[in-house]
């Protein structure tokens, strides 16, 4: 299955799409390490990113959906995807719709991770991340096993200037002034899937594989050993 998160900073889609990602045999594409990565590397697509932002522009739809396609064009992304963080707007997605065609795909779910902006702003003033790999951690719900180091590849955990105050705020502001109009065009296709994201991770984890399976018997889960013991 190829299928879109959509949810604000903070609505836990990342870990979800991570968690979600082996369990259904599909390649989790977070479009933002698509960006960091292109730019280490050096690929054309990469440096042409680098300019806009080193410029502090806005990248163009077109270059990014670009990057997204060349990601999903991989072997390992052969049976599914779970997009992270794109399409952002209502032209991304419309122009991800007409260039999947030409690799004969298309989107087939969109799952909508519906949280309040009360508990947005709460796991966002408690959410740090790595430096090395942008591992999520929170401190209240999810925090590290040594306090300020990364589980996973040891790097130190920081906060996000943008994860405060004012800041965070006008991020909210912006994702759901643009993420209406993006629910709607999914809705119109009958693609979308609302979660209630209030709730642990354990149970919207469950909650978007009951969906998945209820609404297409042909997915197939496989669940990772330490779920099944």
């Amino acid at each position: 299955m190829n299928i879109v998160f959509i949810g604000a900073q903070g609505s836990g889609k990342g870990t979800q799409a991570e968690m979600l990602a082996p369990a259904l045999g599909g390649c989790h594409i977070a479009s933002g390490d698509l960006f960091r990565e292109a730019q280490n590397k050096h690929t054309p697509l990469g440096l042409q990113v680098k300019a806009y932002m080193e410029r502090g522009e806005l990248v163009p739809d077109e270059l990014t959906v670009a990057m997204v396609l060349e990601r999903i064009e991989q072997p390992d992304c052969i049976d599914g995807v779970l997009l992270d963080g794109f399409p952002r707007t209502l032209t991304q997605a419309q122009k991800l719709d007409i260039d999947l065609q030409h690799f004969k795909r298309s989107i087939d779910k969109v799952v909508y991770l519906d949280v309040s902006r009360e508990e947005l702003l709460r796991r966002l003033s408690s959410r740090y991340i790595c430096q090395e790999h942008q591992h999520v951690y929170n401190i209240v719900t999810h925090p590290p096993k040594v306090a300020g180091i990364c589980d996973i590849d040891g790097s130190e955990l920081y906060q996000r200037a943008d994860d405060t105050g004012a800041a965070v705020q006008k991020r909210l502001d912006i994702f759901f002034h643009e993420t209406i109009h993006l629910l709607d065009y999914y809705k119109d296709q009958q693609k979308l899937i609302v979660v209630d994201g209030n709730q642990n991770i354990e149970q919207v984890y469950a909650d978007i594989l009951h969906v998945l399976k209820r609404d297409n018997e042909d997915v197939k889960v496989t669940l990772p050993t330490s779920a099944t013991s």
